[in-house]
């Protein structure tokens, strides 16, 4: 390791717009874990960063120095081949939950981090953690037994993996610097790397519930995302896909619990293809293809997706969730019995004000309902209700009669309900012709 260089100098060279060396930018991230770096010295290299942007070289700099800057799972003992899947966020994104048991079923080995609720954005983390007892927290030694085993598990992100990036994180959230793409990446791919995969498909979403609203701007992070795993190693493909309306029929912890269980046990899984999960299944199986395809398994996506869909209806897919559920402590009665999921003391619903076709949702605005309803956090340290949520009745290119049900509440507090409701209709558009349903995968990288 090169001699610790000074932070304020690295922060005015690119403050400048200049170039940092890998000795400059390891130096500083290594400052962080040894408090040579203060937080405002790593506010204001965030901030930098932020208005300057990085080179290619600059981001596999700091990807490298973050992943070094704490523990890297050796996962070369377990045969297989190890893929992951990431999703960049969004409203009732819950493929991750149906996802890793799937390919797990379809021969892959899953090593999978994954995070909490982020602003508007849910977080598979808390949707596991509405299953009685389910632990995210593995010992390393533990996590590679129950990958072994079962093939698939889900885990946070512990104190050891990346803690460069977690410090770096929580100040990004304060410091209106979260929209970066070199901190995006560095952020995502550290933590990839850090589990062990061999191989990662990113998801990255699109639209009015993403943090990338327009699809040059996903493109633009997907290329960037693609680049860096390249230099480091890791082969990495992209999807961008649609964010302009919530994935699935629910948002909210115990709730969306519940339709993951629908689609994976083999009766509700075939009846799943009509209705509102029918866009959520059919990204599951895409996403799926492209990790059998890229691990090796299947020669083409046609095949892939031929095999996804196959283990979805024959039960593998279930067999392989309940698997892993009970080796990470959770409740298998509860997962085979969703009515024992937390559920909220009181439901109400909201209703369609006209007579239209639903042509527009504001799926960010939606978003932040599910927060205030207690499904999210405005704080890291809040509490989340897992009972509560919404059923989505009715999505784009709905026809609806004044007085259609437009969603299920699920509530434990009724102080907001009203200002909610008139948030969730004002986040609708309801226009008098149908308008084209927008393509659920908008492109690949």
């Amino acid at each position: 390791m090169s001699a610790i260089t000074n932070p304020a100098q690295t922060i005015a060279r690119k403050r400048d717009g200049e170039e940092l060396t890998d000795a400059e930018i390891s130096s500083f991230i290594m400052g962080l874990g040894t408090n040579a770096v203060a937080d405002y010295q790593a506010s204001a290299f965030l901030m930098a960063v932020y208005l300057n942007g990085m080179t290619l070289d600059e981001t596999v700099s700091l990807t490298r120095a973050m992943l070094n800057s704490g523990i890297r799972h050796d996962l070369s003992s377990i045969p297989g081949v190890k893929v992951d899947k990431h999703s960049t966020g969004g409203v009732g994104d819950k493929v991750s939950i149906i996802l890793a048991p799937l390919a797990a079923a379809c021969g892959l080995k899953v090593p999978m981090m994954a995070g909490r609720g982020l602003g508007h954005s849910g977080g598979t983390i808390d949707k596991l953690e509405s299953i009685s007892g389910f632990l995210v927290k593995l010992t390393p030694d533990r996590f590679k037994q129950i990958l072994s085993e079962v093939g698939c598990a889900i885990i946070g992100q512990s104190e050891q993996i990346a803690p460069a990036d977690r410090k770096l994180y929580a100040l990004r959230d304060v410091t209106a610097t979260v929209e970066s793409n070199p901190l995006i990446v560095a952020s995502i791919l550290s933590k990839k790397l850090a589990e062990g995969t061999d191989a990662l498909v990113m998801d990255v979403k699109v639209g009015s519930g993403a943090f990338m609203k327009t699809k040059e701007d996903a493109k633009r992070l997907a290329r960037d995302l693609i680049k860096v795993a390249g230099k480091m190693g890791l082969p990495c493909r992209a999807l961008l896909t649609n964010m302009n309306q919530p994935l699935g029929c629910t948002g909210g912890n115990a709730l969306e619990i519940a339709e993951c269980i629908d689609l994976l046990r083999p009766a509700q899984g075939k009846r799943a293809d009509q209705g509102c999960s029918a866009d959520l299944k059919e990204l599951t199986i895409q996403l799926c293809a492209h990790m059998l395809e890229l691990g090796k398994i299947t020669k083409t996506l046609a095949s892939g997706r031929k095999l996804a869909h196959a283990k979805l209806v024959d039960g593998s897919a279930w067999k392989k969730f309940e698997e892993m559920v009970e080796a990470q402590g959770g409740s298998v009665d509860q997962i085979r019995h969703p009515e024992k999921l937390p559920k909220a003391p009181h439901t109400t619903t909201w209703k369609s004000p006209r007579r239209g076709y639903i042509t527009g949702m504001n799926t960010e605005a939606i978003g932040n309902i599910l927060v205030d309803l207690g499904a999210g956090r405005h704080r890291a340290a809040d509490p989340i209700d897992a009972a509560v949520g919404l059923v989505f009745h009715k999505k784009l290119g709905a026809h609806v009669e004044k007085n259609d049900d437009l969603v299920t509440v699920h509530y434990s507090n009724s102080e907001l309900l009203r200002d909610l409701e008139q948030r969730y209709l004002a986040a609708l558009t309801i226009g008098g012709a149908r308008k084209t349903v927008p393509q659920l995968i908008l492109d690949q990288l």
